[in-house]
């Protein structure tokens, strides 16, 4: 009985995690974009005190957005509990701690923002948005679709909500770094599964019984 409330309460988790991501990953993104609006291309541009605090709430942001998205991960995958597929769990995980590893490696770099002189480090300006935009959220794109299938198998996503993240994880694996802003759409997707899970509040891996 204890367990079984535990599992219960996974569905709570997994909501609140996915909005807390979406959050602070959104709020990081357009705090980057608005202080850096050239992207990897603006070379030699001198950064003043209000970009570069606004860089530095940015990086500050990303360590916890990582975490939220760790337990979100997690909880998503307990949710799913003995109905996963190993296959697609395994590439879920997988491209979630890549995601990850490349949005922690991609805020080190950015980091060079903040060096004195006001003037930011090409390379490191350049390796911190090819790592996210290109590499970054092409995992993103791979965690949106296997999560997105495994919501089908199991019965638990509508099917816009299906056809939603195929169509966010498109934009992620085809568009990449090459529109701007475009990064802003897995914050969004994450922010909708989430609600939609806090608003629903039922396992995963079960379904309604049938009528007697």
């Amino acid at each position: 009985m204890e367990h079984q409330r535990e599992r219960l309460g996974t569905p709570r988790a997994t909501g609140i995690a996915g909005v807390v991501f979406a959050i602070l990953m959104a709020t990081a993104i357009v705090l980057m974009r608005l202080a850096l609006p050239g992207g990897a291309d603006a070379a030699g541009i001198s950064v003043d005190a209000g970009q570069r605090s606004a860089v530095r709430t940015a990086l500050a942001l990303l360590p916890f957005a990582g975490i939220a998205f760790l337990w979100f991960m997690g909880a998503l995958r307990e949710q799913a509990g003995e109905g996963e597929d190993r296959f697609v769990s395994t590439v879920f995980l997988g491209s979630g701690l890549v995601f990850v590893a490349a949005l922690f490696g991609s805020a080190a770099a950015a980091g060079t923002v903040l060096a004195e002189g006001g003037r930011p480090s090409s390379f490191g300006r350049h390796f911190a948005y090819t790592l996210l935009t290109t590499y970054g959220m092409r995992m993103a794109a791979v965690f949106v679709f296997t999560t997105s299938t495994i919501g089908r198998r199991l019965g638990v996503f509508p099917r816009p909500l299906v056809v939603l993240g195929h169509l966010v994880g498109l934009t992620l694996l085809v568009v990449g770094a090459d529109v701007p802003w475009s990064e802003l759409v897995f914050p969004v997707w994450a922010l909708i599964v989430g609600l939609h899970i806090l608003r629903g509040r039922h396992p995963a891996g079960s379904r309604p019984a049938a009528p007697a």
